[in-house]
Order: C-alpha cells, then structure tokens, then sequence
C-alpha cells in the first residue's frame, strides 16, 4: 500500500478538515501518518484510525516556533518513507516542497485560508513578505493545489496560473441522537442560546462587538465554543461589562461533542470583518456547522457566506458591526417567529445538500490520481 504523510501546523484533535483529508485518502487506498504539533494546552487525542505523529515544539509562537517546526518536519519527512505529501496550508509547506524535490515524490498543496492576508500578517509587512516570498516560489512550481471555495481559488488562478480544486470544508451529515438538553450543558431552559464557536475566534472576526452586544440582550445566553487570539480579552470584556451569567465560555472540545453543544443553540453567529482579503472570501466552517446542527444563521454579508445562505434561505445579516446593530438583529430574528421557523426547516434541506459524503467526491477522484 502507497503511504502518504499529511502534515499540519494546527492542533490535531480540532481540525477537521485535515482528519477528512486522511479518510480520503484511506478511502483512495493509501496508508496514512498524519504529523501535527502537541502543545501543553492541547486535548487527549481521540481514536483514530490512520498513524499519527504529534511533535513538541519547544516554542509556541513567533519566528522561532515556525523555524523549530519546519525544521523538524522537514526532516522527520526525509526520513519516513512516502509516495505522497499532502502539505496544509503555507506554513507546512516549504519542507514538503523541498523533500518532494530531494526524494521524487509527489505533492499536494491544500490551502485552508488565503494565508498571507491574514490579519496577524497585513499589519506585520516584514513578516508577511517572508511568507509571499515562499509561496511565491513554490506554487507555480506545484502540480496541484486545493483551496476552500471559488473566491480563493479564482485568486490563486489568476495570480500562479495553476490549476486549483476547491474542496469546500463542510461536515459529515450530523446525527441528532447524541444531542443532550440545555440543562445537561449548563444552559438556561428560559433564554434564547447564541453561539459563536470555531478554533480560529481571533481579531476582527465580530467577537468584540458581540460580546458588548450582550449588554443589551439580557433574555439571551451567547455560548462561546473554541479557542483563538481573543479569548482572554472577550473574556475580560465579559468580567467588566458585568455579563458572567450572559457568556459562557467553552474552550476547544472534539468535534462532535461541540456539535452537542452548538445544537442546544437557537442562532449561531458568523461575524468576519471585511478588513482583509482573507476574511473577504472566507467561508467559514461554522456557517456548515450550524446548518448542520439545525440552527438559522446571523453573518456578515460576506461574498461566499452570502452566497450559501441566500441560497438555501437559511438566515440572515447585519448591516455593520456595531453592537447595537448585531443586538437589533438579534431581536428582530426571534420577533418574527414565522421566519425563523421557515429557516430552520430549510437548514435541514441544506444540510442534504451541503454534506461531506458529497463533498469528498472531488477529493477521491483528485487523490485516485496519485495511487
């Protein structure tokens, strides 16, 4: 059996995209060893069943840990045997390319964001410039890459003159029978549930506003799911706006006991700015998280979140991101109880639609072609 090693920077036990990327390939009949990092904060990791290798990187963050980590994969890839490389997102993929070139392997490249217009890297030009430079020099040299929606790809396209595949991440059908009641959660039966969830709550993604938006809303519980960069301000906010009993915390969980959590919710919430090209074209996996779990949705108007939920009438959007606009929008969702229920019907047609089983169609026939 043909191996391919699959490597990522993100925690292994929350990235989904990645654990559905090595299914696949078990599914187009390669052996798999999937190699991420372990940090100190990092949950058990489930059972899985492909190989998996988690390294400890001396550091966790900054020009250091990215050097550490690159230099020990590449040469934790030179030395394991392989006939393909699937390389996530730019800061894999230096190593993959340079080790696919010394050992004659193939190489494919999948990109989960447009990485180099990512806020922590448009307000930081010399760190930026680093990573256009790498991908610059990489990816009119690769053979294949996949990316996360039409925008981005369309972008890729029109800048490397490759081929792209876009691969949307969207979940596997959802089982309702391992839903719990609020009260097993912690939550109020009385109070409407927003959610917020994700492992990327980071800068400029709405979460600020939302959580001054909770000032107002005092019938409401917004349930906070995942980790990211703003974690500890939001919950700083939080103690000095007086709202403890409004926000709920819930740090990074496996997928599907987030699921259980993000199915209690009323209204789940997707609130990326338009600061960046990055956030522009996103299509985030919370948007089919919650659809998936039933629940109508709040977002920005985004291009490629628009898109997916005025096509299956599955929610609505805000204006801007000022608190008392998202508070506004949220109370004139549930005046109108007619339409929202005509929203939460459609999330169950949607998510027939929008599932994973359809989905990895194009990954299988991408991948059947390297066997």
């Amino acid at each position: 059996m043909k191996k391919a090693i699959v490597s990522v920077i993100n925690d292994l036990v929350t990235d989904q995209r990645v654990h559905k990327t090595c299914l696949a390939l078990q599914k187009s009949g390669f052996e798999v060893l999937l190699v991420g990092r372990v940090l100190p904060s990092s949950p058990p990791m489930p059972s899985r069943p492909y190989t998996i290798h988690r390294m400890r990187i001396p550091f966790s963050k900054g020009p250091l840990f990215y050097a550490a980590f690159n230099f020990r994969l590449f040469f934790f890839l030179l030395f394991n045997r392989h006939h393909l490389l699937v390389s996530n997102d730019l800061d894999t993929l230096l190593p993959n390319f340079l080790i696919s070139r010394l050992r004659h392997t193939r190489l494919v490249y999948d990109s989960h964001e447009y990485f180099t217009e990512t806020p922590e890297l448009v307000h930081r030009p010399a760190v930026q410039l680093v990573w256009k430079r790498i991908e610059e020099a990489i990816l009119p040299r690769i053979g294949t890459m996949i990316t996360v929606n039409e925008s981005i790809a369309q972008l890729f396209r029109e800048k490397y003159r490759i081929n792209v595949v876009v691969v949307r991440n969207i979940p596997p059908s959802f089982s309702e029978e391992f839903v719990f009641e609020k009260s097993q959660a912690g939550l109020p039966a009385e109070k409407k549930v927003l959610v917020l969830q994700g492992s990327g709550i980071n800068i400029q993604r709405g979460a600020e506003e939302l959580v001054l938006a909770m000032q107002y809303l005092s019938d409401y519980v917004l349930l906070i799911i995942g980790g990211g960069d703003v974690i500890e301000q939001l919950k700083t906010m939080v103690e000095e706006c007086g709202i403890k009993d409004r926000v709920i915390f819930k740090g990074r969980m496996p997928y599907s006991e987030m699921m259980r959590f993000t199915a209690l919710a009323d209204l789940g919430l997707t609130l990326d700015k338009d600061t960046n090209i990055n956030y522009r074209f996103s299509l985030p996996n919370k948007l089919f998280d919650y659809i998936h779990a039933g629940i109508p949705v709040l977002a920005s108007p985004l291009p490629e979140i628009k898109k997916v939920i005025e096509t299956y009438d599955v929610g609505t959007f805000i204006s801007d991101h000022e608190p008392g606009t998202i508070t506004k929008a949220i109370e004139d969702i549930f005046a109108d109880p007619a339409r929202y229920n005509r929203w939460k019907v459609n999330t169950k047609i949607a998510a027939q639609d929008l599932c994973w089983e359809k989905e990895e169609k194009t990954l299988l026939r991408l991948y059947e072609k390297y066997r």
